[in-house]
């Protein structure tokens, strides 16, 4: 069994050709991805199937969603122990508004937030925009 077989299967997701392949995909890329670049990587494929499977790994916290101001859904892998819950797993993302890329910054987390009684949090997200490392490299 690989490694991506294994993390599917410890997050009880069967792990088909096509989830290891999008799996792999996302692991191989440094920036989060839309739904779009993985249409676009796999061409030949079922756009039902893609999706389904994005959604798949949402549901079983393989992946989280972003929403980084720019109105596409972007998807990162979880970091290993991630639940995807506000109380731990909330950090940082980062988009460049000059490359585009939206990138998580994992060690640094979001605060707990104490709101009002009868307030309830579902999710909590905090994007930084500006212009990332490798693109400040280039403009020096």
């Amino acid at each position: 069994m690989t490694e991506i077989e294994k993390t599917l299967n410890d997050h009880n997701v069967r792990p088909t050709a096509m989830r290891i392949l999008i799996y792999k995909y996302m692991a191989d890329r440094d920036a989060a991805i839309a739904l779009t670049d993985i249409e676009n990587a796999f061409a030949k494929a079922d756009r039902t199937t893609l999706y389904r499977t994005l959604k798949t790994f949402e549901e079983k916290n393989v992946v989280h969603h972003i929403d980084d101001g720019t109105g596409i859904s972007k998807y990162a892998l979880c970091e290993e122990g991630c639940n995807c819950e506000i109380e731990q797993d909330l950090h940082l993302h980062f988009h460049c508004t000059n490359c585009d890329e939206t990138v998580c910054l994992t060690e640094l987390k979001i605060p707990h937030i104490n709101l009002p009684d009868g307030y309830l949090a579902e999710d909590v997200n905090l994007v930084v925009t500006g212009i990332c490392e490798k693109c400040s490299s280039n403009l020096l």
